[in-house]
């Protein structure tokens, strides 16, 4: 059984990772961002401390966040991982 613990605000979360994330990063979180950490929707997402751990909705916006962060990969203090809530997964996945 896998603990999740959290619920980290974009500035909390340039501050665990040690790096500014970008003007259209932030945008984009700022407006998906879901308090609930149950049942994270689509087009939603929801960060955890413990894991640092941001879970998208959908596998849309995992791939858009990733591709922000990718360029910034070397710099991270604390590796932030990305996933996909599993209410969201196709069913072949």
């Amino acid at each position: 059984m896998s603990i999740y613990l959290g619920n980290l605000s974009i500035e909390e979360m340039e501050k665990r990772s040690g790096i500014e994330f970008p003007e259209g990063l932030k945008t984009l979180l700022k407006d998906t961002r879901q308090e609930k950490a149950k049942n994270v929707q689509k087009g939603k997402w929801h960060c955890f401390d413990i894991p640092f751990m941001l879970v998208c909705g959908d596998m849309e916006l995992a791939h858009n966040v990733h591709n922000y962060l990718l360029p910034f990969s070397d710099s991270f203090d604390k590796p932030l991982h990305i996933g996909v809530s599993e209410n969201q997964l196709p069913e072949n996945y």
